[in-house]
């Protein structure tokens, strides 16, 4: 349910023996951390952190021209760095077909263009330290602190500071397999009786938000029962 099962739901049907994969695009080599290991940003150690996988996870490799450094298949296309000797190249490579519908009938929307670019920014803050009231993502950043400002950012649009304000913005989508990158995901809270959680669907069922669970910027799976429960409204 994090950042790097990036496409472990979809390895199943994707992964092909080699001589197998002509008629797909191959979007890399199927991949095994041997370790406990990060995901950067970069090639370098000293970069942003995007994830902390632990051993035995599946990855999808990539070459990278930087000596020592796989990249990483992420959810919406952009590449990660793994240092090569954390991880074991198998012999298979993982494809998609060209014209790919949903795997399961549902997360089935293709994004926007400007959608896809609030899902590629919203990444970046991968990390970022939760703090609840908070704004600015070099000290920390809630729920809705987080949406805003990607919102802002890249769809230039002014929302709202609280989740339950932000719901009454937007398009309605009222329908998960018409969910696309981009879209905003409202939860609602049965402690505060009213929406008080928000993220941002970034495609194949995932989303983004700051989270006070994890204490941090991170990715989870909508899919799951706990997610679905609470979620009451997407906007776009």
């Amino acid at each position: 349910m994090r950042i790097v099962r990036i496409l472990a739901a979809l390895l199943a049907a994707v992964i092909t023996a080699s001589s197998f994969a002509q008629a797909k695009i191959v979007l890399g080599k199927l991949g095994q951390t041997t370790a406990a290991t990060r995901i950067y940003a970069a090639p370098t150690s000293h970069s942003r952190i995007y994830y902390r996988a632990p051993a035995f996870e599946y990855l999808v490799l990539r070459p990278s021209k930087s000596t020592g450094w796989y990249k990483v298949l992420l959810q919406n296309g952009a590449d990660g760095y793994v240092s090569a000797d954390k991880v074991a190249e198998l012999p298979y490579q993982v494809t998609s077909a060209a014209s790919r519908t949903s795997r399961n009938g549902s997360y089935s929307g293709a994004p926007s263009r400007s959608g896809a670019a609030v899902a590629n920014y919203a990444y970046q803050f991968i990390g970022t330290p939760y703090k609840w009231g908070g704004n600015d993502p070099s000290r920390g950043i809630d729920c809705s602190g987080l949406v805003k400002n990607v919102m802002g950012k890249i769809a230039h649009v002014d929302l709202p500071r609280t989740a339950a304000e932000q719901v009454n913005v937007g398009q309605p989508i009222t329908r998960l397999e018409d969910l696309q990158a981009g879209d905003r995901l409202y939860f609602w809270s049965s402690k505060k009786g009213k929406i008080g959680h928000t993220g941002i669907y970034l495609g194949n069922g995932y989303f983004i938000h700051a989270s006070s669970g994890h204490g941090q910027v991170a990715t989870d799976f909508l899919g799951t029962k706990y997610w679905l429960n609470m979620l009451v409204a997407a906007r776009r």
